[in-house]
């Protein structure tokens, strides 16, 4: 770009000149675009303005250099000197590396190769000056733009003062400027960043501008660029930002995965001199195929060549661009007489790059985590896209390395494996009690290789007990697991089949089976009866978190005699570095999964959870349906969670949680609290892993999402355990989605992740959530209108009655019932819609368009669907399931949502549940419990955890507020959630009205666009689409295409 905006090139004609230059601008500014966005979508009113304009001051120097630089003098320069000069702008780093080295006290490796790199800069300097100013000491103008390149690199220079200033100066200095400057920086960062994106844009467009007016340039040339120019400007500007993009992303990968040197430092030192040779190499070739082609009848030199096969060239575009892009290069080195001169250009280019590489030369022996943050590896978010290597290089985290070598210990961390059991099958036992297994053989306790963390796994088993002859044994599922547990011990340790070390002990909640693994890690078996301790998935939670991290974290820090300041600054260290792993009962994971969410929140302080991805397990349509039901959440919906707020839930079979998080105010506490309205028992006990996440935002922690982090569990695999599961999940996802929305304010305030923004793309997903079964019937009424080619009014009034029917029928019929009912009708809607699919397929090849709604929709769908499969090619078969899911789209969106609402008053779990067993008698045991650990259960089963009475007035009136909860069509005390099933109908309701309404008046409110053929030809015919329906389509592609964004971002 900058050797097209030479004055003697001729693949722009001269006029054309401002393309160039303000393509030139574009690559500059559009890393402050990217994070003026970034930041905007992150703004809130937490967000403080900088007591200091400094930052912006820099800011100031720096774009107006490289715009300087860029724009104004290096079109004027040769190609060598333009590819090597950004080498220089490394010239205050080494004054600042100096600075920060000198002002340590420890005796510093790269003191030496940063001054000779100082040195080896400013010899560059000094022989460019030599090499143009010698040339012709009366040019003044070229004296103007040396001089400007000279200051212009000085000035981009400052761009890597930060990393030296926060890291080192502030820290070794007494200057309250300093330690202020570094305090407004770190407070204030998000609306630096707006400002300084939104200078540089101003700094950048001012000096464009003016240089354009000062060398009597015509901006009027920009609307009559011929074709031909304009695609060549076009692919040159695209693959400049397209690849300093890439390069920005893939540098960070880099660093990351560990690749630093390989990856990172190596290919960005070879990337200018690489670049330098796929220049001048066609150069050299070119002017040695032309004396070539001469057959010796005149020796001409470099020169001469110039004259008149370089600047002699027709000036029309006949021959290949490539040729004239060539000639264009070899121009600016004409110039210098390269016959002459060329030792000193090629000297001057080494000095340069020797001297960046000593300045940069102590990233080789840089600390890097793996899954560093991206603030802790780059100090500054903005690339420059101009020299991009340059600013990756210096701008990377700055760290004093001594000559004695300082080993950092790694901060152990303690992880609790807490999975809650209920009645699951032999083979889901054996999947997690393998995978505990796995872990223990890859983690050994006693490995001193290895102590990066610790664990100890625990199982909750609800409901362990049965009444037998008047006392209380382990039922057969209880007897299951300890059956699996033998099983695969023997099997793990293949020299010893039984298990060697175990103890039973006796508790108030019922009994504890402790057993020694091969590896020395324990699993702790925690057997309930229901008879002595609440059951249910929650209060198993409850019981654990108190256990372990008010019994065995907490206590025996007040057992100590420690200073009250150091107890309190170690408590919180402990509470920092202790994890719990949430599983279900039929779990399968990986050390390695397990190992990358540690990584996370031990990189991260402020994420309090992390998930991973999970994948269902089974066979049968309905296991298909869900696999790629999974694998599209979360591939869009999860990840642009992740991406560009945060996730909501974190699911309860697989997520890392940390102590600190779970002991804040109003977490667990609030946790902990009974059900005790009607609404609680849906946002509280239907859906307990989104409402603890939920409890976790609002205190302001991060909830993150690992793609890489592989777990498995078991799905239902039948109609009926699909939709019982389903009706739990439903509802309180809105009842926890409408919590969050009703918070925003004080949300966005406490948690920097979460935005406005953010939460207004929740609103949406919400109200297309709700819009779900009339967008569904809709569709269906599009349906018939195609196939049976009748009027949309009476095909909208068609499709409306079957779902209008099962809701009445819902209201009247037991759930199994209902259940067979809507798979009988989810059978005739998946013939529907597979009809439908090929009527429209049909259809755009009859007509002869794609340009239909309808078409339109399938294919930017479909589109989208195949690129993120393509995007995960480890589940890129899942692809295949995606048929069965789109034709199962009425039953999952339509009769799901209405079964799901209707039967909100059954908060039952619907699965596994058994008969309970009557009696109540202290289990036999061999080892009695401790006095204090037994007062503390006994103690904590009183405040929280006592078994509900069976009180069957009590269970009446709470079924009848269900009843009316689900009902109510007004607003009371929990505003947003006791008029949901109401609201939830009507507004489908009014939707269907508005759209019938539509399709009476369609000629005058219908948006007519022109249809168009397979050749993108009008035909003449128009294609009418009601306002409503278009906007609602227009927003949910939106939608998708923020998610799709984002998943391309992530991955």
């Amino acid at each position: 770009l900058i050797t097209l905006s030479n004055e003697g090139t001729k693949t722009l004609p001269p006029e054309q000149k401002p393309v160039a230059l303000l393509c030139i601008g574009c690559s500059l500014i559009a890393s402050s675009v990217f994070l003026f966005l970034k930041s905007i979508w992150k703004y809130d009113e937490t967000s403080k303005l900088p007591r200091k304009t400094t930052v912006l001051f820099f800011e100031f120097l720096v774009s107006a250099g490289a715009s300087i630089l860029t724009i104004v003098a290096m079109p004027h320069l040769d190609i060598v000197t333009n590819v090597t000069i950004f080498n220089g702008v490394a010239v205050i780093s080494a004054i600042l590396q100096l600075v920060a080295q000198c002002s340590a006290k420890q005796r510093n490796r790269f003191l030496m190769p940063c001054i000779f790199g100082f040195i080896f800069i400013l010899i560059g300097y000094v022989l460019f000056l030599l090499l143009y100013i010698t040339k012709n000491p009366s040019d003044i103008k070229m004296a103007i733009w040396v001089g400007l390149a000279v200051g212009g690199s000085i000035l981009v220079s400052f761009n890597s003062w930060e990393s030296y200033l926060k890291k080192t100066i502030s820290d070794n200095s007494s200057f309250t400027f300093l330690k202020n400057l570094c305090s407004d920086i770190e407070e204030c960062q998000n609306i630096l960043h707006i400002l300084s994106s939104l200078l540089r844009i101003v700094v950048t467009a001012c000096v464009i501008g003016a240089y354009v007016r000062l060398a009597k340039m015509d901006w009027s040339i920009l609307t009559s660029i011929p074709s031909r120019e304009t695609k060549i400007i076009a692919i040159i500007i695209g693959v400049q930002l397209f690849s300093s993009t890439l390069c920005h992303w893939f540098a960070l990968a880099a660093c990351k995965m560990h690749a630093l040197r390989r990856c990172f430092i190596l290919p960005l030192y070879l990337a200018s001199l690489a670049v330098l040779a796929l220049l001048v190499i066609p150069v050299t070739v070119y002017y040695q195929d032309y004396r070539t082609s001469l057959n010796g009848t005149a020796n001409i030199n470099f020169t001469d060549y110039c004259k008149v096969a370089v600047d002699g060239r027709n000036q029309s575009l006949n021959d290949t661009v490539f040729l004239h892009l060539v000639l264009d290069v070899t121009h600016t080195l004409c110039f210098l007489d390269m016959s002459k001169i060329a030792d000193i250009c090629i000297l001057t280019a080494v000095f340069w790059w020797i001297g960046f590489v000593l300045v940069t030369l102590y990233l080789w022996k840089l600390n890097v985590h793996r899954i560093e943050r991206t603030q802790d590896l780059l100090i500054r978010r903005l690339y420059e896209g101009a020299f991009i290597e340059q600013s990756l290089l210096l701008n990377t985290r700055f760290d004093i390395q001594t000559k004695e070598r300082i080993q950092k210990d790694v901060e152990q961390v303690k992880v609790y494996l807490c999975a809650t059991m209920w009645h699951e099958t032999y083979e889901e036992m054996m999947s997690i009690i393998i995978s505990i297994f796995r872990l223990d053989e890859y983690r050994p306790k006693e490995d001193p290789k290895s102590n990066d963390f610790t664990f100890k796994a625990h199982i909750y088993f609800d409901d362990a007990f049965e009444a037998v002859g008047g006392s209380r044994h382990l039922n057969k599922y209880a007897k299951n697991l300890v059956k699996v547990i033998k099983e695969v011990f023997g099997y793990f340790f293949k020299k010893q089949q039984q298990v060697p070390d175990q103890k039973i002990i006796q508790t108030p909640y019922g009994g504890r089976l402790i057993v020694n693994m091969p590896q020395g890690n324990k699993i702790v078996v925690h057997f309930k009866d229901k008879e002595l301790i609440r059951h249910k998935k929650r209060w198993s939670q409850i019981m654990y978190l108190y256990y372990l991290l008010g019994w065995k974290l907490t206590r025996k820090f007040y057992t100590r005699w420690v200073q009250q300041s150091k107890l309190y600054l170690f408590l919180q260290k402990k509470k920092h570095n202790t994890y719990i792993l949430a599983l279900d009962g039929d779990t399968d994971f990986q050390p390695a999964s397990v190992m990358l969410l540690i990584d996370r929140l031990r990189i991260y302080p402020h994420v309090g959870a992390a998930c991973g991805r999970i994948h269902p397990t089974g066979s049968g349509p309905v296991v298909w349906f869900q696999k790629f039901e999974y694998a599209v959440s979360h591939w869009l919906q999860k990840t642009a969670e992740h991406v560009i707020g945060c996730v909501l839930c974190s699911p309860g079979c697989f997520s890392l949680f940390r102590a600190e998080a779970l002991m804040d105010d109003n977490v667990m506490k609030t946790y902990s609290t009974e059900s005790k309205e009607a609404s609680h028992y849906i946002q509280y006990d239907q859906g307990e892993d989104r409402w603890l996440c939920t409890l976790l935002l609002k205190q302001g922690w991060k909830v993150e999402y690992n793609a890489a982090s592989d777990a498995y569990t078991n799905a239902p695999m039948d109609f009926k355990g699909l939709y019982i599961q389903r009706r739990r999940w439903g509802p309180s996802t809105m009842a926890n989605v409408v919590d969050l929305l009703g918070s925003t304010k004080i949300i966005t305030k406490r948690n920097q992740s979460i935005s406005k923004a953010f939460m207004f793309y929740q609103l949406f997903g919400m109200i297309s959530s709700i819009m779900g079964p009339s967008t569904i019937c809709l569709l269906v009424s599009g349906s018939l209108t195609f196939v049976l080619n009748i009027n949309s009014t009476a095909a909208l009034v068609i499709s409306v009655i079957p779902p209008a029917i099962y809701l009445g029928l819902c209201f009247k019929l037991k759930s199994d019932t209902q259940i067979t009912i809507a798979a009988i009708l989810s059978v005739c809607y998946a013939f529907l819609m597979l009809t439908v699919a090929i009527s429209i397929i049909g259809s755009m090849l009859k007509e002869k368009t794609i340009l239909t709604p309808s078409s339109i929709f399938i294919i930017f769908m479909a589109i989208i669907y195949l690129i993120t499969a393509a995007m995960h090619p480890q589940e890129f078969n899942l692809v295949f399931y995606g048929f069965l899911y789109i034709i199962c789209v009425p039953s999952a969106y339509l009769l799901l949502t209405i079964y799901s609402m209707v039967n909100m008053n059954d908060v039952s779990w619907g699965t596994r549940e058994t008969k309970p067993a009557a009696g109540a008698a202290p289990p036999p045991a061999l080892t009695p419990q401790t006095r204090e650990e037994k007062e503390f259960w006994e103690e904590l089963i009183k405040e929280y955890l006592e078994p509900l009475p069976d009180d069957k007035e009590k269970q009446k009136k709470m079924d009848n507020e269900l009843r009316e909860l689900r009902n109510k069509s007004k607003c009371g005390r929990m505003c947003y959630q006791e008029g949901i099933n109401f609201s939830f109908f009507i507004l489908n309701a009014f939707w269907l009205v508005a759209t019938f309404i539509f399709q009476i008046f369609n000629s005058t409110f219908a948006i007519c666009i022109p249809k168009l053929n397979l050749h993108l030809q009008e035909t003449g015919d128009v294609i009418q689409i009601e306002p409503i329906a278009f906007m609602f389509i227009l927003g949910f592609a939106v939608t998708v295409v923020i998610q799709f964004l984002a998943m391309l971002y992530h991955r």
